[in-house]
């Protein structure tokens, strides 16, 4: 196996992507290789000062541009060829097609440059019309999947549909779960309520037995124990995911402040429990997050990825391509496919 690892994107890259890089060695078997795409000296420095530069797991492809956070994708992906990025994706779409390819790659940099590099260059699966972001969430009542996280803020129901069945499978894959609950995001529970993006994928959803549909779900039912898979539209969905986040951060940082300015000594005490409940709801355990429906492996990690990040990336990408998540996506869909006009097949 070779992954492609984007070491120049992230808040923190190159250093927290090549420290998490390293770090995940141990995880390779003797043949795999770790494919580091970005500026070679930089690169070269730190594994140095790691000493080694001599492990066989390690193989640069040099790289002289990189793309920013906040730049405009379609027009960095443009003028920025010879970046990171590019160059990442080009790999990705070889997939043993010659002697430099990747079966996985993986990214912190600019999402939306990610998604759009690895959907010119890699393609989607057959019968996919967009690839979406599944990103896990952990919740009280186990982890959930949350899917479209910012691939695609301006989808059509058959996407939203498309949607519900590869994270559905993603869910049974990955977390281990038996015909996970799917629900669709929106303002109420009552089957009235919603936009008609919302009210046309509900139809589609409810009369396809590959989804266990269980109705709408509302914000505060992510947490709730509702369903195991959410459907949203990529704007909504990336809103979510980080308001999640932001909200668990502040309530650790403020319990534990709270704790700490009654009783110091029950502070210490708890520390440890504490610490325990935050690595559960911790995304950087989680990794990244893969983009379902690429024709390939891509996985696209968070902007403030520390090593930890990726390195945790890593460990479900080898899982993600080792379960071959994408046969059973392209085998449920082969139903849609079988059916679906010249039009509809093609639809973006």
């Amino acid at each position: 196996m070779r992954i492609g690892i984007d070491v120049m994107g992230g808040d923190h890259a190159p250093d927290a992507i090549l420290a998490g890089s390293l770090d995940a060695i141990p995880l390779l078997r003797p043949d795999d290789k770790l494919v580091l795409i970005g500026d070679k000296p930089v690169i070269e420095e730190l594994i140095e000062e790691r000493g080694m530069e001599d492990d066989p797991h390690i193989e640069i492809i040099p790289t002289s541009q990189v793309i920013d956070m906040d730049e405009q994708p379609v027009t960095a992906l443009r003028t920025k060829t010879d970046s990171s990025i590019v160059k990442m994706a080009t790999l990705g779409s070889k997939r043993r097609g010659g002697d430099l390819y990747c079966d996985v790659i993986i990214s912190a940099g600019n999402t939306g440059a990610c998604v759009a590099a690895a959907q010119m260059s890699m393609r989607r699966l057959p019968g996919v019309h967009r690839p979406g972001i599944a990103v896990v969430i952990p919740t009280f009542h186990g982890p959930i999947v949350l899917c479209d996280v910012g691939a695609n803020p301006e989808p059509r129901p058959t996407h939203l549909h498309q949607y519900a069945i590869m994270a559905t499978a993603y869910a049974e894959a990955i977390i281990g779960l038996e015909r996970p609950r799917a629900a669709l995001l929106s303002i109420g529970g009552e089957e009235g309520k919603g936009n008609t993006l919302v009210k046309d994928t509900a139809k589609l959803m409810r009369e396809d037995d590959r989804i266990n549909y269980v109705g709408y779900a509302e914000g505060r039912d992510l947490f709730d124990g509702k369903a195991e898979v959410i459907v949203c539209e990529g704007f909504t969905g990336n809103v979510v995911l980080k308001l999640a986040e932001g909200l668990a951060a502040g309530l650790f940082r403020t319990i534990a402040h709270e704790i700490m300015e009654i009783d110091p000594e029950l502070a210490m005490r708890f520390e440890p429990i504490v610490k325990s409940i935050y690595a559960k709801h911790d995304y950087h355990e989680f990794g990244g997050a893969p983009l379902l429906g690429a024709n390939g492996i891509c996985i696209i990690c968070h902007g403030s990825s520390e090593a930890r990040t990726i390195t945790s990336a890593i460990r479900n990408a080898i899982r993600y391509m080792e379960l071959d998540m994408n046969s059973r996506i392209v085998d449920l869909l082969a139903k849609d496919s079988a059916n679906a006009s010249p039009v509809e097949e093609g639809a973006v």
